[in-house]
């Protein structure tokens, strides 16, 4: 029997806002996929995304942050129970184990982190979201499981070297500039209109925005089709914002922003809980970090790029040897971890 050792708090806490757990209770439902023979079914794909988002929302107290992670959570639900299972499934096949106490830690450390260290209103914050303490622990168990089980696999990476930093800085040197600014417009359809269409659909949201970008291309009057189609603070403006320093902004808003020419619209975009369009009506360039101010922060970000491609890459490993049905399902995971490695 193996029992990993302890880890960093600093890892736990990624657990609360990248695993997914189901809270099926049984029932018969219809099979999303079967990963190794063990069904995954579409309640526990819809659970599963209702335990995540009450956790999201639990414990996520920055909203932008919150809404890009539940957008996330809703497309990749079923591809992160793959995900899940695949490595649980590989974790049980090295006859693995979690000490109760690391789970315990963990609790303890949301509810300091969280709650200020007051158990009760932890337990009261549990209750509202239908999720019981039982469920809790085992949620916390699986992400431990999949966590550790990830780290194995980042360990012994080689440190970014001076020419991958020099190589990111000079590819990314108009990101890393000090006091940049921008002024844009913009067009937000929602992904999950509030008060509106009750049919409508995340798909049925993107092909509007899709239409209202093209009414654009054609001609169309970037201010009047904001204050038509728009549904954010900015709309009865045309959807027009003040200057804004990029360090202020969302981070995708500004990267795509900052990439347009003055007078170029962007594609639609995707920005948590809604669907953009940006126009970008100038820009004011600060002057550039030099990169021994900022080579810290490249490091981590090409750390964290290595780590990742590690990890996609055992991924596939462990889902070439599995079997993934149906062969749609399959062809999908693989498709997105791959694209995720270039």
């Amino acid at each position: 029997m193996n029992t990993f050792t302890r880890f960093s708090s600093a890892a736990l806490s990624a657990l609360i806002l990248h695993g997914l757990a189901s809270l099926s209770m049984g029932e018969t439902y219809s099979i999303a996929a079967t990963v190794n023979g063990k069904p995954i079914t579409s309640k526990e794909v819809r659970d599963a995304v209702e335990a995540q988002e009450q956790m999201i929302r639990m414990t996520v107290r920055d909203s932008d942050e919150a809404q890009r992670r539940l957008s996330d959570l809703h497309e990749r639900a079923l591809d992160a129970l793959i995900e899940r299972q695949l490595v649980l499934s590989e974790f049980d096949k090295m006859g693995g184990s979690i000490k109760p106490e690391y789970i315990e830690d963990e609790i303890k450390r949301i509810i300091i982190e969280s709650f200020g260290g007051d158990r009760e209103k932890f337990i009261v914050e549990l209750a509202k979201t239908g999720m019981t303490l039982k469920k809790f622990r085992e949620l916390q168990e699986k992400l431990i499981i999949v966590q550790v089980m990830k780290q194995q696999h980042m360990r012994g990476l080689t440190p970014p070297t001076p020419a991958e930093v020099t190589a990111f800085y000079n590819k990314n040197s108009d990101k890393f500039r000090d006091k940049d600014f921008v002024k844009i417009s913009t067009i937000t359809i929602p992904k999950y209109p509030v008060g509106g269409d009750a049919s409508a659909t995340v798909e049925s949201q993107k092909k509007i925005a899709e239409e209202v970008r093209t009414k654009i291309s054609g001609g169309g009057d970037f201010t009047q089709l904001a204050k038509t189609y728009s549904q954010d603070s900015h709309a009865g403006l045309g959807g027009e914002w003040d200057w804004i320093e990029r360090s202020q902004m969302d981070k995708k808003v500004a990267e795509t922003a900052f990439s347009l020419k003055t007078g170029a619209i962007s594609k639609v975009i995707d920005v948590g809980s809604s669907y953009m369009v940006i126009l970008c009506v100038a820009k004011r360039p600060g002057p550039e970090v030099s990169i021994d101010k900022v080579r810290p922060d490249i490091e981590k970000i090409i750390k964290a790029e290595k780590g990742r491609e590690a990890i996609n890459g055992w991924l596939i490993s462990l889902a070439r040897k599995s079997t993934i049905q149906p062969e749609r399902v399959r062809s999908t995971f693989m498709t997105r971890i791959g694209r995720e490695i270039e």
